[in-house]
């Protein structure tokens, strides 16, 4: 049979975008983006020379893209910018210096507007103080902190000076911090105190100077004042931030480098082995997370953005920082939990700011689900008119939640897919032109060829399963996996020749829509079937008893794989034998025999990283019955693993 990923699941329901918010949008209907799309994959040179060509150039280039070294790109060759510039200090020269770039929310209930002139002020002082201490262009700098301003001023410092940051989420351990010191050989760190997180500080300073005793090559350690919680200064090493801006000049020309300069890496941690650093650069960067910004949002002046996300992930570096202040937006940033105090911080935000763009993930939706609808229905929302989803697919019942208790009905809701190596959005729907269907990130975004094939390397029909990959070059992609080429063209560009490999499964449907069903690593293998695990948990949120789930394959002698299944249930729901087999029921009827979970294993909570994806690998063992493999430092709740060991073994042995 054939080794292709097979795909079961149907979705019926279609929402086209209203006439009225058509009328206004930036692409305004499915022909125009037909129209748009043929074009720009026809000719992208033509299409990324005109997004670009929005951004602000102190040298235009010579070449587009130089992909004479695939899959070594080089986009807008011999072209000078600065990322830095063209988010701060266009805007101010435009006359938009008063305007509100982030109304800040610390966790405790502390508030700061900050304006466009401010922030670049603070910029230029931080970056001449990065300077005074000795950091010039092609530094690496690593940043270690909290979701406070002071993060995206301490990237647009680096940026502006040419020295490479490498943001590290403020979740990650000492030996974290220590592999990514070593792997990129920085001379300097940022970071802060301590971070509040559920009413409590997290120690960054105390981690960083754990991983410190291991790495001698820190010249220099910034240190922000967030939470007054007792730290260690090392004298020589170790200073104040607000000491190092004191009396600096707030005036630090911004310098143009070549678009291929490195703008930052970002460290990806497999299950095992090295992180990964990917490299990505300035100017196409720069245009990815421009043009994706603009148009998968449908950007307006007047519209004050949220993404819920942390810095220390890309969709923080591309939709926080880079994307969003390219184009000069407002935005929100919240430095906490979204359940701190209560469930109802985010919806209370969204109602004291007018958020109009609201961007967050589905492992958050359901969260949201599952504590219940009373925590938004006391807020008003009507400021909402676009919705999105970011880090992994989103199952069709949480997206109808999503549409209809957030978005009143009335929200188009861009689901997006892309990777820390694609740096910008690739796949989703462009909310005033593409008919949504619950689940799918609909249509490639243009200039983005995308295709799902098989393993011979031909493009599959309509609903056959196959790999997704990305067929021409574009300008946000990953440049190298940090001194290790061979390792990126092996891990992205081995399977075909020149074309982008994203390791996730995936069909399109009759209507040409992509649907993600799972990593490829994630594919079950049951009884010679390929099962996309995100199908699976679809399947089983669909029922009115479960918020969340989690699917993964056990070894079976007979099957290959049996599927093992961890539901979390609602609030009041109780878990029972009869529960058990009327969701092993509900998932053959909605998907077929063949995907019946083999064990349903009830779960008050799944293992999480802090930022909410939940870690299956570490499901996996549980269910192998092996030691947990791999980093658990960014674990949000220890205690969770040991009770699904239980619990498991409790199912199992029955």
């Amino acid at each position: 049979m054939s080794n292709n990923i097979e795909s079961l699941q149907t979705e019926n329901r279609v929402f086209a975008p209203s006439a009225e918010f058509s009328a206004k949008a930036h692409v305004k209907s499915l022909e125009e983006y037909d129209a748009l799309h043929k074009r720009s994959v026809e000719d992208p040179d033509a299409w990324w020379s005109e997004q670009a060509e929005n951004l602000f150039w102190q040298k235009k280039w010579d070449t587009v893209l130089d992909w004479s070294d695939a899959p070594f790109a080089k986009w807008f060759d011999g072209g000078k910018i600065n990322a830095s510039e063209n988010c701060l200090d266009r805007h101010v020269r435009d006359g938009k210096g008063d305007q509100v770039a982030i109304h800040w929310v610390g966790e405790p209930g502390d508030k700061r507007d900050i304006t466009f002139s401010e922030l670049l002020a603070d910029t230029c002082r931080f970056a001449n103080a990065l300077k005074a201490r000795g950091i010039k262009e092609g530094d690496r700098v690593l940043i270690y902190m909290p979701m406070v301003p002071e993060a995206a001023v301490a990237m647009l410092a680096c940026a502006r000076i040419g020295a490479v940051h490498s943001v590290v989420f403020g979740g990650f351990s000492a030996t974290s911090i220590k592999d990514r010191l070593e792997d990129s050989e920085a001379t300097a760190v940022i970071t802060a105190d301590g971070g509040w997180r559920r009413g409590g500080v997290v120690p960054l300073k105390a981690n960083v100077d754990e991983a410190l005793d291991a790495y001698e090559g820190v010249e220099t350690v910034f240190v922000l004042k967030r939470c007054d919680n007792e730290v260690t200064m090392t004298e020589g090493r170790d200073v104040w931030w607000h000491d190092e801006v004191d009396g600096v000049s707030d005036d630090c020309p911004a310098e143009g480098f070549d678009a291929e300069h490195p703008l930052f890496i970002l460290y990806t941690s497999g299950s095992t082995g090295k992180p990964k650093g990917i490299l990505h650069t300035t100017g196409g960067y720069l245009t990815g997370t421009a043009s994706t910004f603009k148009y998968i949002f449908d950007y307006k002046a007047d519209d004050v953005y949220w993404c819920t996300a942390d810095v220390g992930w890309i969709t923080g570096h591309s939709y926080i920082v880079y994307g969003p202040m390219a184009n000069g937006a407002t935005q929100v940033m919240y430095e906490g939990a979204p359940n701190f105090p209560d469930w109802d911080r985010f919806w209370q935000i969204v109602q004291d700011y007018k958020v109009s763009i609201f961007y967050t993930a589905p492992t958050a939706i359901r969260a949201f689900i599952k504590a219940g609808d009373h925590h938004v229905e006391k807020y008003d929302l009507s400021s909402l008119r676009v919705l999105g989803t970011v880090g992994e697919p989103i199952n069709p019942e949480a997206w109808m939640w999503y549409r209809d208790k957030i978005g009143g009905g009335r929200c188009p809701i861009v689901d997006t897919w892309w990777q820390t190596e694609t740096g910008c959005i690739m796949i989703s729907p462009l909310p005033g032109a593409t008919p949504t269907k619950p689940g799918t990130a609909t249509r490639p975004f243009l200039g983005i060829d995308a295709a799902i094939l098989d393993e011979s390397g031909n493009e599959c029909g309509p609903n056959e399963g196959g790999k997704l990959v990305i067929r021409k070059p574009w300008p946000s992609m990953l440049r190298t996996i940090y001194k290790d080429p061979a390792r990126f063209k092996e891990t992205y560009w081995g399977e075909y020749e020149g074309i982008y490999l994203a390791g996730d499964g995936a069909r399109t449907d009759d209507d040409g829509n992509f649907w993600i069903v799972g990593r490829l690593d994630d594919v079950l293998n049951v009884s010679g079937h390929r099962l996309g695990t995100a199908e699976v948990e679809s399947a089983l949120v669909s029922h009115a008893a479960v918020a969340e789930s989690a699917v993964v394959g056990r070894p079976h002698d007979v099957k290959g794989q049996a599927v093992v299944a961890f539901v979390t249930l609602k609030e009041g729901v109780e878990p029972t034998d009869e529960l058990s087999k009327e969701l092993r029921n509900h998932v053959g009827t909605e998907i077929g025999a063949i995907a019946k979970p083999d064990e349903v294993v009830f779960a008050p909570r799944l293992p999480k990283t802090r930022s909410g994806k939940i870690m299956r690998r570490l499901l996996k063992d549980i269910v192998a019955g092996s030691e947990l493999k791999g980093d658990t430092t960014t674990l949000e709740d220890h205690e969770v693993v040991a009770q699904l060991q239980e619990q498991f073994q409790k199912v199992f042995k029955g």
